[in-house]
């Protein structure tokens, strides 16, 4: 079996141009003012200043984080979607395809793809990874996060940008997720409707006001509401308390019917994180991204992540959006008795 060696790395400017120069099909994460310098070429980009690099977790606006992807991938094409055709993201997928797919944060095709890509129609058939561009933390109430493709170079806010790929038949990926968080046995809770934003829930079948009822049960937000997707825990990560209009804001959406618990509490999130990272089939890891969340909470900045390296994103994409997890794709090759 042919092992993919990782090509993941913080590039200068000058080297990624070069790179660009060299007719690769890239992927890149970058601060706003590098990606507008970049030359024209086979990429897609979006825009956030935080990474899992060789050398640890960094926060750096003077450098750009390249994935090259692998020249086995065939039949290589760029596309835009906006609000109303991200629909066609699933159905425009090749045969044997791979896809991977940059969204930016806060954007009316974020909310559509977050709240819809699970009815999508072809949604699951294969694989799409990616990332929810960002911004810098500091800037978050200043610029918005964007995206870019290097058809054209321009930065916007409204398209996701995406490379469709196929793989040879000897050959097919996978996608794994890293998630750390479990149900807690707590209080059941449900919402009346979908959306980022909720004032009232459902608790054990009565409704309440549910900014009063995480404040009642003292909750610490670094502890996501997770669901139970048949035995998949997927998690819903909070993002603020708004106490002005009794709202709660999340980083994904949540859905009307589900079945939702906050997570069990760790006692040591950081340790918890670093024993769950993937051991094996690192050097088959074409890309990998982890969550802003992770990043802060695991105090990540400076410490190296077992060899995965990537953007850490305000939101991760693996078939559909994700949170407070790392996602990573693997190609590998059929055995000869599975190509039989």
């Amino acid at each position: 079996m042919t092992e993919i060696k990782m090509n993941n790395q913080l590039m200068t400017l000058e080297q990624t141009n070069l790179l660009i120069e060299s007719g690769k099909f890239l992927m890149i994460a970058g601060d706003e003012k590098l990606l507008l310098q970049l030359k024209k070429g086979n990429w897609i980009a979006g825009t956030i200043p935080y990474f899992m690099d060789v050398n640890g977790g960094v926060s750096t606006r003077d450098e750009c984080f390249v994935t090259v992807l692998p020249d086995f991938i065939l039949d290589l094409e760029i596309k835009t979607y906006d609000k109303d055709d991200i629909k066609n993201v699933f159905v425009d997928s090749k045969d044997n395809g791979i896809n991977f797919i940059i969204i930016p944060a806060m954007s009316e095709v974020h909310f559509n793809f977050a709240l819809n890509a699970p009815i999508f129609k072809n949604f699951g058939y294969n694989p799409l990874i990616g990332w929810i561009a960002g911004v810098h933390l500091d800037d978050i109430n200043n610029t918005t996060a964007k995206t870019a493709t290097g058809l054209t170079g321009e930065l916007k806010n409204e398209y996701a940008v995406v490379i469709h790929g196929s793989l040879p038949d000897t050959k097919y990926a996978e996608i794994d997720i890293v998630n750390i968080f479990t149900q807690g046995s707590g209080d059941e809770i449900q919402f009346l409707e979908d959306s980022f934003k909720v004032k009232d829930a459902l608790i054990n079948g009565k409704k309440q006001n549910f900014a009063e009822y995480l404040k009642k049960i003292n909750h610490d937000t670094r502890f996501p509401l997770v669901a139970d997707y048949m035995g998949v825990m997927i998690n819903i990560s909070y993002q603020s308390i708004d106490e002005d209009n009794m709202e709660v804001n999340f980083y994904a959406p949540v859905f009307k019917g589900q079945i939702y618990k906050n997570a069990e509490k760790l006692e040591d999130y950081v340790s918890k994180f670093e024993h769950e990272m993937p051991k094996e089939d690192i050097n088959y890891i074409t890309f990998s991204c982890n969550c802003i969340l992770n990043y802060l909470y695991s105090e990540l900045e400076g410490k190296k992540t077992e060899g995965i390296t990537g953007p850490i994103t305000f939101g991760e994409i693996g078939y559909q959006l994700l949170n407070q997890t790392l996602v990573y794709i693997t190609i590998k090759d059929y055995t000869d008795e599975e190509l039989k």
